[in-house]
């Protein structure tokens, strides 16, 4: 049954019906996807910016055709230009949609020819285009009537011949290539290359119902919800994986904080000394290291080490130099012999050529004599009384792990009553700024002596906000640890002892 619409000479069937019907929702699908890929902030930055220019391209050919629709049939010269430049911008469309695809499908199945095929689609995009082109002029390959009715020229099937052989392409390339896609994927390509094909196939024949918008939504909404499922359940995966490696990273820098001695007042019975020691590590887990030890009542051993690397290798490294230093220490040997029994030890199992730099003494608490020896690492900083802090240029072996047989030195330092030892690793003096500018030992000594005989606590978080004034916003690239100790001189009680042994 025929009726007229607002009375002008405009006939609509069944047929007219049910391409409305499907150019409703096909305009319909495609703004729900766009809109749902405005919100998917998990998916690919390229898979979202993929579908959302895919959709809008077949937003563009739907609506070019259903306003070729409303406007058929229509008299007047400006309705004719109207509607040769939405019928080509609908058969554009749909040649680009073709291309976009064949894009898709060569970039996932990745031929050993990609370039090359990659140039054949942009001919035969530009070809497409071309035809399209010369359409518009000579009518071979469609025009409108005197009644401005849509008329198929005689090389109506032209204009269907470049996106039919990038289709066809893709069918190849996933015929050879697909088998390492995920099934529902290569699946979901398939549907959405054979539809269309089938539906140009019977559209270049007929002419009526619109197969091809039906075929391209609906093959074009199952491929975008196998896909975006896809990467929902990647994403899901990855979030999974990155709470649990957070979790384990949490709890690897909760063991390395407890491995290190973070109780302070550390000896609170011992007023010969007293030693503060931090370490905020740039990772989760950092590779420097610092320990004190008692090794007997009047020995108290201290090392600050730098392993090279960050993260979780430099960590596991780190606990591993940390206890054969402590070993060998504990044994009773001297710093340079420690070093060079420490050295051995890790050299013999160091197949990934890690190695730390070292600095390692022994204080007789008795007597204020530090005996240290130095495997590479940055200079200590020695406060007097009274004078303040300044650098001590001892003299430095090779880093631990590089040479089996290295050999170290030892030297002494005289502490007296008052005086301090100050360790730090180089996260300190290459604290960078947001002007690429390292904050320096000259910085570091300046901070140091604002305060010189302040407590070892103090000295470390006086610096440590110097630092941070320092470096600003600029992210903090290197883990950062420093330990001081202030000696006080023999304690009461052991100068007691000390005086009645000499009397005896």
């Amino acid at each position: 049954m025929c009726f007229e619409v607002c009375k002008m000479n405009f006939t609509v069937g069944p047929e007219y019906l049910v391409n409305f019907f499907f150019i409703a929702a096909g305009i319909g699908v495609c703004v729900l996807c766009i809109l749902q890929l405005s919100s998917s902030d998990h998916l690919q930055k390229v898979v979202r910016s993929f579908f959302q220019i895919f959709f809008s391209l077949l937003l563009v050919y739907i609506s070019t055709h259903l306003s070729r629709q409303i406007m058929e049939g229509l008299p007047g010269v400006g309705v004719r230009a109207a509607l040769y430049a939405v019928t080509f911008a609908e058969m554009l469309a749909a040649g680009l949609m073709a291309h976009m695809m064949s894009m898709l499908v060569l970039s996932v199945t990745k031929p050993e020819k990609a370039k090359q095929i990659q140039n054949v689609l942009l001919v035969l995009i530009l070809a497409h285009a071309l035809v399209l082109v010369i359409g518009c002029f000579n009518g071979m390959v469609y025009y409108f009537d005197e009644g401005n009715v849509y008329r198929r020229g005689p090389l109506y099937l032209l204009c269907n011949l470049s996106p039919l052989a990038m289709l066809l392409i893709n069918l190849v390339l996933l015929a050879r290539h697909g088998r390492k896609l995920d099934p529902r994927v290569r699946t979901a390509f398939l549907i959405y290359l054979i539809a269309p094909v089938a539906a140009i196939a019977i559209q270049s024949f007929t002419y009526g119902i619109q197969y091809i918008i039906l075929a391209s939504v609906c093959a074009a909404v199952y491929m975008f919800f196998v896909i975006i499922r896809r990467q929902t359940e990647q994403y899901e995966k990855q979030r999974l994986e990155s709470s649990r490696l957070e979790t384990e990273l949490n709890m690897a820098s909760n063991i390395q904080a407890d491995m290190l001695p973070n109780i302070f007042p550390a000896f609170p019975e011992r007023d010969e000394f007293d030693i503060y020691a931090s370490m905020d590590p740039a990772k989760e887990v950092g590779g420097d290291f610092y320990d004190f030890f008692l090794l007997d009542d009047s020995h108290l051993g201290m090392v600050m080490a730098d392993v090279s690397g960050k993260g979780v290798p430099a960590a596991l490294f780190m606990m591993v130099s940390k206890i054969v230093l402590q070993q060998y220490t504990v044994q009773g040997l001297s710093p340079r012999d420690a070093l060079e029994a420490s050295n051995r030890t890790i050299c013999a199992n160091n197949r990934e050529e890690m190695f730390v730099t070292v600095w390692l003494g022994v204080l007789d608490i008795e007597t204020g004599r530090l005996t240290a020896a130095n495997a590479g690492h940055e200079y200590p900083a020695i406060g007097k009384a009274g004078k303040g802090f300044s650098l001590l240029s001892d003299k430095h072996g090779l880093v631990i792990g590089a040479f089996e047989h290295s050999k170290y030195r030892e030297y002494e330092v005289q502490l007296e009553p008052g005086d301090a030892v100050f360790l730090y690793t180089d996260g300190v003096p290459e604290a960078t700024n947001a002007r690429e500018e390292l904050y320096g030992t000259d910085r570091m000594l300046a901070a140091l002596n604002r305060s010189p005989d302040a407590a070892p606590e103090a000295l470390l978080k006086s610096l440590r906000a110097d630092v941070d004034a320092f470096v600003g916003s600029a992210p903090q690239f290197d883990d950062l640890t420093m330990l001081c100790l202030r000696y006080n001189g023999p304690g009461k009680a052991h100068s007691s002892s000390a005086s009645a042994a000499s009397k005896a």
